[in-house]
């Protein structure tokens, strides 16, 4: 009978020390224990009890696929595969048998970390030429198929068989199949061991090469971080980096300032490691000191001479400063030093501009001093994101100018001053080439009227990235903050019924829109009256911001003096309650997904990829599908046509113009069976929970009271400003019916080609065509102009989110002198510094990546710029050309993919995604781990087009053209293959 947990005690340690059977990463394990390392106690469930566990469930399965497969069918038979193991149990007898393990491993109450590890594959190593013992499996020299399983860390007795059939589940993770795909490796065959091992519960933990990773040096590299290792190999953590020469035996270090690591939550008995702050008097001082970093140079030294070659390893010590050996590996070393060049960029049409970031010659001669004009879109880029066309940015200075005007009179703000800073009103927002920014100084200027303004100027600017010397200055002494309280307050008492007459008011606009007609004289003076209408109320929005902002701070406050806990415990307590507008929306949208997904024909066509959306929503208003589907739909264009991705931002259509896009917003919800019941649930769960982990953290009644009381407040606030968000939305979602509605007439008229031209034109342009107060009388060439300059400005790089620009010069002049500002911004060298962990030089432009859902083709042929990164990432990794990443350390995720793939990487950037502009050029050099923003003189240009003969009838290509080799496309990156670079 085969054994399905195997000890040191069971077998003599002859299956613990077998690769085929229990994995690389267990073997090892078994092989330093008996030379004497100090190997926390372990035990193993060897591939023959996954293979018993999923020969079990084969029944339950689809049918395996055959051999040639396409990729979609067996990925879909692991996901299958993958669920059934995660949700199955284990046989009583094995899971009484792992208990008691656990006992004798780690004792009654013990703590034990659960470690999955892929077998090698029976047949790679005649295949692959190497030995049995580093067949190709997870930790092997060939790959160390490095985060493609999973790990459970601090696990008790109670979680142990769930920890267990997680890695056994782990051996078809998405990503861990499409990795064995690329590397040749049949995914279907995939077998998992599993490691139980005692949890070493470390104060510091490190990895250590004997190598350089970077250059195969005999030089010992050390990477280390307070708290477990977890910490230093997902790069979650704060690492410091220490050096080794053995000749001499010289250490060096390279240490930052600690502020996270990661352990066991405070307080649990057991659970999944986080993130934990680093005491104070630990931030400065190296983790490990030079007699730490010499023992464990030598300890790493030991394990290579064990096994005759370069090796990484992990280990930990323990409050009393004993290294414990956790892990070793062969060293996966960095590919022959690359030089890469992307070759092409875009070239300027004759005439135009030159590149964003570059100077004219003489424009030196031109400063008129060091003032500098602080400009952000930290989190207006949420509601206007990208390059926005002239007629959004023109409806959105409108939106700012109205509403902060009602604002500040309601604030109390003398009219006089109102009125003798409309400069500074018309202009809290700026167009910087297409990109909507807050002019900062301004909104300084204008809020520091408002004594109170000084109650929330930190959160307000915490709000909006505004950082260093970009913040404002304090204009109000305590006293004159003291006096305006009774004004804040009075006004407080009378928020709620303002706005329940905003509310009201507003209701009665959206009804009066249903009765306009089409005429152009009818919908000018509609939107005449709505917006002077609108600029006598908005302000009451922006009253409850203050308000929200006042509440949420003085609650945060009393949390952490009361709890030591921080805002999170205050945001859960605020959920529950009346829907707000915004939720009302969510919630149509999935109860019409509901009603959707009770029609099996329907259901089917609405997640059929190959269906015409446009049909098939006509279809449904009709009543084909049935009257409560078809009424449900209409119903939810009515009331919420106008929410939807980018709703401000009047070129961008929704579904009150295109209605047949609902059907892409529910296809998830269908797909998953979401439910308006079920979305309910879970929000008063969250509440409740909330609530009792405030009674566990706050046991005195009377402070708990004032803390609900107050997060009661703040959930009403929370609600005002999502209803009334949704009216901005609709106040936008008007103006755009209006607008479109205008360029029909004028393409209707000929005046225009389209009548989505109005992009192109600011509001007063388009209803100075009708109404006589245009000074340009041939728009078509005005759309024309400011097309070509959009569409050159979608090009250029993403501009940092707080910039400064000279002061005195005309935009024009100084826009190509902007600097980034705050922490992120480039050292004076120009250089961005961190560590190299796979060499190589490339060139190219940047991709930055905030989120692995991005579509990989996004980043072919780019560096993958990004803050942190996890297996998830891969795909993008594969697709890169390099990778700069914010976190990490020379044996994170990032660096060992790196020189696996043979792509030059930088880890430990500090800001990288705010210095380095989506799009920039930059210089990546693998080995000496820095990073440089290329000037323009440096940038590849764009090959230029061949002259081709013209036929008769032909004209020439247009400037810009992408060359048909292949060697580039018009957006300047490289499509050339990893190979190719030289």
């Amino acid at each position: 009978m085969t054994e399905l947990v195997v000890t040191t005690a069971t077998d003599g340690g002859e299956v613990l020390a077998d690769a085929a059977r229990v994995g690389n990463k267990f073997a090892r394990q078994e092989v330093l224990r008996r030379a004497g390392f100090r190997v926390p106690e372990f035990f193993c469930l060897p591939a023959a009890a996954f293979d018993e566990a999923l020969d079990a469930l084969r029944p339950s399965l689809p049918a395996e696929p055959a051999d040639g497969a396409d990729r979609a069918e067996v990925e879909s038979w692991c996901a299958a595969a993958r669920e059934a193991l995660g949700g199955a149990r284990l046989p009583v007898a094995l899971a009484e048998r792992i208990r008691k393990e656990f006992a004798a491993v780690a004792g009654p109450e013990g703590l034990v970390a659960v470690r999955a590890c892929v077998v090698p594959a029976v047949t790679a190593p005649e295949a692959a030429g190497v030995d049995t013992a580093e067949a190709i499996g997870e930790d092997s020299a060939v790959d160390p198929f490095a985060g493609m399983s999973d790990s459970f860390l601090y696990v008790d007795e109670d979680g142990l068989e769930d920890a267990v059939l997680g890695c056994w589940a782990s051996a078809f993770n998405p990503q861990a199949v499409r990795y064995r795909t690329l590397r040749g490796l049949d995914p279907l065959r995939a077998r998992v061991a599993v490691g139980v091992q005692r949890m070493v519960l470390g104060t510091r933990s490190f990895v250590a090469f004997t190598r350089d990773p970077r250059d195969g040096a005999v030089r010992r590299v050390v990477a280390a971080a307070y708290g477990i290792g977890e910490g230093v190999v997902q790069e979650k953590a704060d690492i410091d980096h220490f050096f080794h020469d053995p000749a001499t035996d010289e250490v060096t270090a390279l240490t930052v300032r600690k502020q996270w690591s990661m352990g066991l939550p405070e307080g649990a008995a057991a659970g999944a490691p986080v993130l934990l702050p680093v005491a104070g008097e630990l931030a400065d001082v190296p983790v490990l000191d030079d007699g730490q970093v010499r023992a464990v140079a030598e300890l790493a030294a030991r394990v290579e001479e064990l096994f005759g070659v370069p090796q990484d390893i992990e280990g930990a010590l323990t409050e009393d400063g004993v290294v414990h050996l956790l892990q070793a590996r062969p060293l996966v070393t960095a590919p022959a030093t690359a030089t890469a060049t992307a070759t092409a960029t875009t070239t300027p049409a004759a005439g135009t501009a030159p590149a964003t970031g570059t100077a004219t010659a003489d424009a030196a001669s031109e400063e008129p001093g060091n003032d500098q004009v602080y400009w952000g879109n930290h989190n207006i880029t949420e509601s206007f994101p990208g390059v926005s066309g002239a007629l959004t940015f023109s409806q959105s200075r409108e939106f700012y100018r109205r509403s902060f005007t009602d604002l500040y009179r309601r604030m109390g703000v003398p009219e006089s001053w109102v009125r003798d800073n409309a400069h500074r009103l018309a202009r809290m927002v700026g167009y910087l080439e297409g990109q909507v920014y807050y002019r900062l100084d301004d909104w300084h200027a204008l809020h520091g009227q408002m004594p109170m303004f000084e109650l929330v100027r930190r959160g307000w600017e915490q709000a909006m990235g505004i950082t260093g010397p970009a913040r404002g200055e304090r204009r109000w002494a305590a006293p004159a903050v003291a006096l305006a309280l009774p004004r804040l307050a009075w006004r407080s008492a009378l928020h709620p019924w303002q706005v329940k007459s905003f509310l009201r008011w507003w209701d009665r606009q959206m009804a009066e829109a249903e009765t306009i007609g089409d005429s152009p004289e009818e919908l000018i003076a509609f939107y005449r009256r709505l917006w002077e209408r609108a600029g006598e109320r908005w302000g009451v929005t922006l009253v409850n911001a203050f308000i929200a902002l006042v509440v949420l701070g003085a609650g945060s406050v009393l949390l952490r003096r009361w709890t030591g806990e921080g805002p999170q415990v205050l945001v859960g307590l605020m959920g529950g309650g009346r829907e707000n507008r915004s939720l009302e929306a969510v919630r149509a949208a999935m109860g019409l997904a509901e009603l959707v997904g009770a029609v099996p024909e329907l259901r089917a066509a609405v997640l059929d990829d190959a269906s015409d959306p446009e049909r098939l929503w006509r279809q449904i208003v009709e009543g084909q599908y049935g009257a409560a589907v078809g009424d449900a739909a209409r119903g939810y264009v009515a009331r919420y046509g106008d929410r939807a991705l980018h709703d401000l931002k009047l070129e961008e259509p929704t579904p009150r113009q295109r209605p047949w896009t609902v059907l892409a917003l529910i296809r998830p919800l269908v797909r998953q069976g979401a439910t308006v019941a079920a979305s309910r649930a879970d929000e008063q769960a969250a509440a409740r929970k909330a609530r009792e982990r405030l009674h566990e953290v706050l046991p005195n009644p009377v402070r708990r009271t004032v803390l609900l009381g107050i997060t009661s407040l703040a959930r009403d606030l929370a609600r005002i400003r999502e209803d009334t968000r949704f009216c901005r939305t609709q106040l936008f979602g008007l103006s755009r019916d209006v607008m479109w509605r205008l360029g029909a007439e004028l393409a209707r008229t000929g005046v225009l080609d389209d009548a989505l031209d109005v992009a192109d034109l600011t509001v007063e342009e388009v209803i100075g065509a009708f109404d006589g107060t245009g000074t340009v009388t041939d728009l078509r060439a005005l759309v024309a102009l400011r097309r070509t300059q959009r569409e050159r400005w979608a090009k250029n790089p993403q501009r940092p989110a707080l910039l400064g620009t000279p002061a005195g010069l005309p935009l024009a002049r100084a826009l190509p002198r902007a600097s980034a500002v705050g922490k992120a911004a480039v050292a004076d060298d120009g250089l961005l510094r961190g560590i190299g962990s796979s060499g190589g030089v490339v060139r190219g432009r940047a991709k930055v990546v905030l989120d692995p859902s991005t579509d990989p083709d996004l980043a072919a042929g780019r560096i993958l710029v990004a803050r942190e990164t996890d297996p998830g990432w891969l795909f993008l990794m594969m697709s890169a050309t390099g990778m700069v990443v914010e976190r990490g350390t020379l044996l994170s995720h990032t660096a060992i993919t790196g020189r696996l793939l043979g792509v030059p990487t930088v880890v430990a950037v500090p800001g990288a995604t705010t210095a380095i502009p989506d799009g920039a050029w930059i210089e990546l050099d693998g080995a000496a781990g820095t990073v440089r923003l290329l000037p323009p003189s440096e940038q590849p240009e764009e090959p230029e087009q061949p002259e081709q003969p013209e036929e008769p009838g032909e004209s020439e290509a247009p400037v810009g053209t992408a060359p048909t080799d292949g060697t580039a496309t018009t957006d300047g990156t490289a499509t050339t293959e990893k190979g190719d670079r030289t």
